[in-house]
């Protein structure tokens, strides 16, 4: 470690390295409990943790196509037991980070002052809140709203004319969800990233506000990459950027003259 406390004691470059790979096992050994264990079926209806998560996933889709009818397909063998994989990497990923966060946290802490703990706890608390937050959000908020935009380009039969029917692909349609999620939650941990900036110094409140337009360009150019190509999800994720990029501001400042 860079420094140490008067309570810890020397430790040589090998034991540093061994106990961060200790503690990397044990997160490590987590998220392959929790893999397994999605498979594991468990009540009478014959399901297992990934098909009760997948229904949940799908069923913004389900509530769209109830008023109109429709199915979800797949059409490879393997397409249904690779989408249970995918599931089953999803939740555990999602459970485990906190996990990792914890192990990195006991890693990195007995080589901090107490002062310097105390002012990164609250950035460990925030980090998985603000994830979370996101993916509340699209969850809730951005993904009826797209479905909603995607499935009015369906067309009954007219005059003869052939009808055109959603028959979304289960692991298109999970890649797509997950894709979002991940998306939602990582950009809601600008906050984070931007007062870690400002409390070592490499950025400051006045540098955050001089570059703001930069910061709104960026964030609708990473709207655009992430989300869907439709205005309504692009701009359901600049805009909550953009007022998280006003919120750091405020929050730097105050850090920033406790820091002087």
């Amino acid at each position: 470690m860079v420094k140490s406390n008067k309570n810890s004691t020397k430790m040589s470059l090998i034991d540093h390295l061994i106990e961060l790979r200790n503690r990397l096992l044990v997160a490590s050994g987590a998220f392959l409990v929790l893999f397994f264990l999605c498979f594991i079926k468990f009540n009478e209806n014959n399901q297992n943790i990934a098909d009760i998560v997948y229904m949940f996933l799908q069923q913004p889709l389900a509530d769209q196509l109830s008023k109109t009818g429709g199915r979800m397909i797949f059409t490879a063998l393997h397409e249904g037991f690779f989408t249970q994989v995918k599931v089953a990497f999803f939740i555990s990923i999602s459970i485990s980070f906190p996990i990792f966060l914890i192990q990195i946290w006991k890693f990195v802490a007995p080589g901090l002052y107490e002062n310097e703990k105390k002012a990164f706890i609250p950035f460990l608390v925030a980090t998985p809140l603000l994830f979370f937050l996101g993916a509340a959000m699209v969850y809730y908020i951005v993904i009826p709203l797209a479905w909603d935009f995607f499935i009015s380009f369906q067309i009954t039969s007219i005059n003869g004319a052939l009808p055109i029917e959603l028959e979304p692909r289960i692991s298109e349609y999970l890649s797509l969800t997950m894709k979002l999620i991940f998306a939602f939650g990582l950009c809601f941990e600008l906050p984070v990233v931007l007062l870690l900036l400002t409390k070592t110094g490499i950025v400051t409140p006045e540098g955050l506000a001089e570059k703001r337009k930069y910061a709104i360009l960026i964030a609708f150019v990473l709207a655009a990459i992430l989300t869907p190509p439709d205005v309504i999800s692009q701009v359901l994720l600049a805009l909550p950027i953009i007022v998280l990029y006003e919120f750091t501001i405020i929050l730097s400042k105050i850090l920033f003259k406790k820091k002087k």
